[in-house]
């Protein structure tokens, strides 16, 4: 039997078991180990979009409109088809400036400014407190109703005394500790809260599997699946009717509004922007969401009609609220754990929304209102004091409070004059206030910050007239005439028809007018006067963000003098002087300094310092910050158009690179697969020697880099740092030799190289190179063999050169001597004028096709450059052409598995002076 304490006791096991997976989330990520670098859990997270107006509303607006709940899903879906441009751009943009809430987004975008910010925050918190009274409602009503199982009472709406007399108010306040609990436990200046994206992500699993469960229960159980239920449906004209796109289900302008609305609520909803941006650890994540999202969506919907017609068909009379059937069929037929199992999944979706939500608008509150507001009473002294990390919390947690108190009030006062699916709806309108100035400012770089200012206030003032004041209204706390006869009583005033215009209902009538003066506005005022040398920088910065992916943007559009040490002492009064020394001192690793002293107060260091304010305080007081302890110097206009002119030199420069490289590998291949047009290419040898060269440099810079962020990482383990470190040193010393054998190779096709010839004596030659690779072969166990003549005449050669060819005969032998044991053989002879050196093994051998082009190296480039065991690399190549360059001539001889025997002949000095003579 479901009993109070049962209730409870579920519901407070419920969240403890969130606490837990939140607490063990955190603590993983603290190790390095994070649980939610996942594709799957970030698309989870992002099912929080679903909640009690999900859970419980999408039924309740079934029932009066059929169909016509879909647009609240479809919107999302249509949307995330989108994100891999859009969402990926705004993630992009956050992460390289640090940006910590939808609020701080749009003030860095115009300028970082302080009272833009504020504008967009008042309106997150105003627009929210119907979302937030919301599931207030649904858990209040619904806690009532599972309360006095086994009967079904659907509680009437109560007067209660307002606060301690109120059930509703003790609800909220247990939402408020739990948040505070959830997200403000201690100040992170990524404002990420991996913990807290893993409960998240369970309570989206946990409401998909009630819904699911309900919607099985009433579609296989009480009836006979979907055919039967529909059937019945159909019978019954008044529930045909919702199965129809028009009547009931809305017209087609509702349609398109509401898809519109839902577009733009996964977008810039506070707590979407949360979870979809700021906690975001790969922007790669996105890339599954954009399907498994709207897959989500899809599987919690798929049940909505079935439930709202078994409710509407178990219920004809109409006196139980179909905003309830979820919880109430499993009651009425005495299903006591499905019911509590709903009522759990209803407040998972609930307190999931409350969470994140509160979160969200705490930190827009304490960065955009509060802070500003503080930082500019001097008589408080703020920035005399040490450690500000506590009274960042302590407003952040304040907020918290009073985000819940107010939406409670509303809740008072409004809350029972509509369904919940309406209460949702005003939240929708008021956040896609947001979209003008977030889309055109990543979009389009004339856009301002008087142009966005005044296209948000507008459009809220217009939104707060026609679609909340008359909420009040209708509750009984404005006067009715305010509907009836407009203001003053000015029929062209009435808010539900503004100047005359009838035929929409409420929030397409609201979002017609906000839309059309927050546009207006917004780029009215941007044509009339353009933006400013600062409004310009940003607005280059997030409108080419995903040209420059890895830039530090901010530091180009800055100029002057500061102090390491103010700048450290500034980032440590709001973030904790060890969190700040902690901070400088990997930034100092970063750019190769031995300590934080070391460092310059340059651009690049002022905006990393900046950065870290803007996550604890926000884009816009941080920048207040900074420049309270710097000497800035105003760019101009001009200055910041060269900075871009630079930028876009460079990066057409980039992209004519781009294509010479894809040019020279189509060349190569072109080589690869015709050896035999080798001479009519000469002329685009040496093009190839230094392209090749320089390609090459950039991943070994790259490879020494990565092996430093690897040796610097804590995440990392010893054994896997000591592991990849391993990898790295051997990649970057075989592109070292690689390198080394193409400038090698260059000079000698180009005639470049150094030759010091001279009568030397072969056999000490040959003596030295066995001495030298004597170790090599003692490690692998090789038996080496040699066979010289007591006496042999001299040749004129480049004694160096010949160790080099030698060195690269051995080795090669070596590595290849794969049997057990191994055997190599170096024999010096003389034979017709000549000196001949054969290196032979008991490896593998040679194919013949491949002793045809064994020394052709531009024809496995791709071998060398993939780094692929087959093949010789560049080194026989250049030992062909020093052979050749000295009036000899190499050769290899092979049969597969049976080793191979690499030889080479040069003339003796009298044969070469004879020759020379004639």
């Amino acid at each position: 039997m479901l009993t109070a304490p049962v209730i409870v006791i579920a519901s407070f096991a419920y969240v403890g078991l969130l606490f837990a997976i939140a607490y063990y989330g955190d603590k993983r990520a603290d190790a390095g180990r994070s649980i939610i670098a996942n594709p799957y859990i970030y698309a989870l997270s992002l099912a929080v979009y679903c909640t009690s107006w999900t859970f419980y509303g999408s039924v309740g607006r079934a029932a009066t409109s059929g169909i016509g709940f879909l647009p609240i899903y479809l919107g999302p879906t249509l949307m995330a088809a989108l994100w891999w441009y859009v969402m990926l751009k705004i993630i992009r943009i956050s992460k390289q400036n640090r940006i910590t809430s939808i609020a701080d987004f749009i003030a860095s975008r115009y300028g970082k400014s302080q009272m833009l910010g504020g504008l967009v925050t008042i309106i997150a918190v105003v627009g929210i407190i119907p979302y937030i009274a919301l599931q207030l409602k649904a858990i209040s009503s619904t806690f009532l109703i599972v309360l006095q199982y086994p009967a079904l009472a659907t509680p009437e709406n109560q007067s209660a005394p307002l606060f301690l007399g109120d059930n509703t108010f003790y609800i909220a306040m247990l939402l408020a500790a739990f948040t505070i609990l959830f997200g403000t436990r201690h100040l992170d200046a990524t404002e990420r809260h991996e913990g807290l994206v893993a409960a998240i992500a369970f309570e989206s699993l946990v409401k998909l599997l009630a819904f699911i469960a309900v919607g099985l229960f009433v579609t296989f159980w009480l009836y006979d699946g979907f055919g039967d239920i529909f059937g019945r449906a159909g019978q019954t004209p008044q529930l045909s009717a919702l199965l129809t796109l028009g009547g009931e289900s809305g017209g087609y302008a509702t349609w398109a509004s509401l898809t519109f609305l839902s577009m733009a609520a996964i977008m810039f909803l506070p707590r979407q922007f949360q979870v979809t941006v700021v906690e975001n650890v790969d922007e790669r994540h996105l890339t599954k969401a954009i399907w498994l999202f709207p897959l989500y969506l899809l599987a919690i919907n798929i049940f909505v009609l079935p439930i709202t017609f078994g409710g509407l068909l178990h219920f004809p009379d109409g006196t139980v609220d179909a905003d309830t059937f979820v919880l109430t069929l499993p009651i009425a037929e005495k299903q006591p754990w499905l019911a509590l199992f709903a009522f759990i999944g209803g407040l998972s979706a609930a307190t999931g929304m409350v969470i994140v939500e509160t979160i969200a608008l705490s930190t827009m509150v304490c960065n955009d209102l509060v802070m500003p507001v503080l930082l500019r009473l001097k008589a408080l002294r703020l920035t005399e004091r040490r450690d500000l990390s506590g009274l960042l919390l302590g407003i952040r947690r304040g907020a918290i409070v009073l985000i819940l108190v107010l939406g409670y009030l509303y809740f008072y006062l409004a809350g029972e004059a509509y369904a919940l699916v309406s209460i949702g709806l005003i939240s929708f309108s008021a956040v896609a206030q947001f979209a003008p100035a977030i889309i055109g400012g990543i979009f389009w770089k004339g856009g301002t910050r008087t142009a966005a200012f005044c296209g948000l206030a507008a459009g809220f003032l217009v939104w707060t007239y026609t679609l909340l004041l008359p909420s009040f209204a209708k509750s009984g706390w404005l006067p009715i005439t305010f509907l009836s006869h407009g203001l003053f009583g000015t029929d062209l005033l009435k808010p539900q028809q503004l100047l005359g215009l009838q035929g929409l209902d409420d929030i397409t009538h609201c979002l017609f007018w906000s839309m059309l003066v927050n546009i207006g506005c917004y780029v009215g005022v941007s044509l009339i006067r353009g933006p400013n040398a600062a409004e310009h920088g940003q607005a280059t910065v997030f409108v080419d963000a995903l040209k420059h992916p890895l830039a530090a943007p901010g530091s180009r559009f800055w100029r002057g003098s500061a102090s390491v040490n103010d700048l450290r002492l500034l980032v440590g009064r709001f973030l904790g002087p060890e969190h700040a020394h902690e901070a400088f001192t990997a930034y100092a690793r970063g750019r190769g300094s031995k300590s934080v002293e070391a460092l310059s107060a340059d651009a690049n260091l002022v905006h990393h310092a900046e950065s870290l304010l803007a996550g604890a305080i926000g884009s816009a007081s941080a920048r207040v910050m900074v420049a309270s302890v710097v000497e800035e110097e105003p760019l101009g206009i001009d200055e910041v158009m060269n900075i871009i002119d630079e930028a876009s030199q460079v990066l057409a420069y980039s992209r004519q690179l781009e294509q010479k490289s894809r040019e020279l590998e189509a060349a190569t291949n072109e080589l690869r697969g015709a050896n035999q047009r080798l001479q009519d290419l000469d002329r685009l040898k040496d093009d190839f020697i230094s392209t090749v060269t320089h390609e090459l440099r950039t991943p070994l810079t790259s490879i020494r880099a990565f092996s430093e962020i690897l040796n610097d990482n804590p995440r990392l383990d010893e054994g896997e740092r000591t592991k990849f470190l391993g990898i790295i040193v051997k990649e970057s010393e075989r592109l070292t030799r690689l390198i080394n054998q193409v400038l090698d190779l260059a000079k000698i096709e180009s005639g470049a190289a150094e030759w010091h010839s001279s009568e030397i004596d072969m056999r000490e030659v040959l003596e030295d190179s066995v001495t030298a690779v004597s170790q090599l072969f003692r490690e692998r166990k090789i038996e080496l063999t040699v066979e010289l003549p007591q006496k042999l005449p001299g040749i004129v050669a480049d004694r160096d050169r010949l160790v080099q060819v030698m060195l690269n005969l051995l080795s090669n032998a070596a590595k290849f001597s794969e049997r057990t044991p191994g055997r190599v053989a170096v024999s010096l002879a003389q034979q017709s004028g000549f000196l001949r050196v054969e290196v032979s093994d008991n490896g593998i051998g040679i194919s013949a096709a491949d002793q045809e082009v064994i020394f052709e190296k531009f024809r496995q480039v791709g071998d060398v450059l993939t780094g692929k065991p087959q093949g010789s690399g560049l080194g026989l190549h250049i030992s062909r052409r020093i052979v050749e360059h000295f009036g000899g001539r190499m050769w290899v001889t092979s049969r597969p598995g049976e080793g191979a025997c690499f030889a080479f002949t040069l003339p003796i000095a009298r044969e070469l002076a004879l020759v020379k003579a004639a």
